[in-house]
């Protein structure tokens, strides 16, 4: 079973840090799309990701296309704050990528149009603009493991 997240250009260590501990804790597998706003030997990185670092299967990517070209044929759900579909709109499956832009712009349109079927949003009150990064993907990804009913998990 793997399921995936991809962070295209991520920006803050601390939020892909936890991401990164969240997908140790389940088995999800972890790409990063360059360029990463924060060197992989940041202290921040390393003290959000805790000791878990040797449990995650990552993946660095030059571009978003690197990563379809590379899976060609799976399915790619796009998280954006655009998107009419809730992420519980979806019936989620084994090999399914979950794709998060970076903070401070979300994904660009070249992305967005790519998948246009695919996009989902988490619902939320007018009163802020997004959830933060490692919150939604958090959601996300827990509620397509729900789905799949946990596997491997205890």
């Amino acid at each position: 079973m793997a399921l995936h997240i991809v962070l295209v250009e991520p920006e803050i260590p601390a939020n892909t840090g936890n991401i990164a501990r969240t997908c140790a804790a389940t088995g999800i597998h972890l790409h990063l799309v360059r360029p990463l706003g924060f060197r992989t030997d940041d202290r921040t990185l390393k003290r959000a990701g805790l000791d878990y670092w040797y449990a995650v299967h990552i993946e660095y990517h030059d571009s978003f296309q690197e990563v379809e070209e590379k899976y060609k044929g799976s399915r790619f759900f796009l998280a954006t704050t655009k998107a009419k579909k809730r992420y519980t709109d979806f019936q989620f499956q084994d090999g399914d990528f979950f794709v998060f832009g970076k903070e401070t712009k979300g994904l660009s349109p070249e992305i967005l149009q790519s998948h246009p079927e695919t996009l989902m949003r988490m619902p939320m009150t007018d009163k802020v603009r997004s959830l933060n990064l490692s919150n939604s993907a958090a959601i996300i990804v827990y509620e397509a493991l729900r789905q799949l009913d946990f596997p491997g998990m205890g």
